[in-house]
């Protein structure tokens, strides 16, 4: 456990690196969706659904929910790096929620809750277990739909000054870790929406296309400067 959480942190920066100078190829991959099919439409209707029902849902129960999501998430990322999750806790007051486990852990805990959609991961595993569902009946695409905007919207409620897991990786790796992470995620749930797991695959397969066309270019540029 802890030479696991040392080779994670020896990894910390080179992955923030790596994830801002992909973010040219994330923002690029969203044009390659088809956001005109039909799967992507209804997608869209869930998500605007999430948006209503956010609106109609009373705020403590929104909060609570934020808040249990995201100490769930800090103890998935836990158990992934095997640690020894001791307890999670909510506050009655809605002031925020502690997850304990054994352990120095590592910045993957710590980040976790603000690029992964732990909800909308659980669906997509549970779903394929009905691959054939997931091919043809498009409640599947709306609900996708409902978990990304449910997503964004949580991250997007989580990050500000007040949060107190940001300092502990530091600003400078959030802002060049999060947004790619975000978009990846986003991406990767998009692709889920109309091929599973194979499209998921070629997103990954997409993005890596992607860099290295951009990072060629970026040498040739170079090159003709230099």
């Amino acid at each position: 456990m802890r030479a696991l959480d040392k080779l994670i942190e020896l990894f910390k920066w080179p992955v923030a690196v790596y994830m801002l100078l992909s973010l040219p190829a994330y923002l690029q991959s969203l044009s390659y969706f088809n956001f005109m099919n039909i799967r992507y439409i209804v997608l869209f209707g869930g998500f605007f659904l999430f948006f209503i029902s956010r609106s109609m849902m009373d705020g403590s129960v929104k909060t609570n929910m934020e808040i249990a999501a995201h100490e769930m998430t800090h103890a998935f990322f836990a158990l992934l790096t095997l640690h020894k999750v001791q307890g999670i806790r909510v506050e009655g007051d809605n002031s925020g929620g502690n997850m304990s486990f054994e352990g120095e852990g590592n910045w993957l805990i710590v980040i976790a809750p603000y690029f992964f959609p732990l909800f909308g991961f659980f669906f997509m595993i549970i779903i394929s277990f009905f691959v054939s569902m997931t091919n043809t009946h498009l409640l599947i695409n709306g609900i996708m739909g409902f978990f990304i905007g449910y997503h964004l919207d949580t991250v997007g409620s989580q990050i500000h000054e007040k949060q107190t897991d940001l300092p502990k990786v530091s600003y400078k790796f959030c802002a060049m870790f999060l947004p790619s992470a975000n978009l990846l995620m986003l991406g990767a749930m998009l692709a889920f929406n109309t091929q599973g797991w194979s499209g998921v695959s070629k997103y990954w397969n997409l993005i890596g296309y992607l860099n290295g066309r951009n990072f060629d270019w970026v040498n040739r540029m170079l090159g003709n400067l230099f």
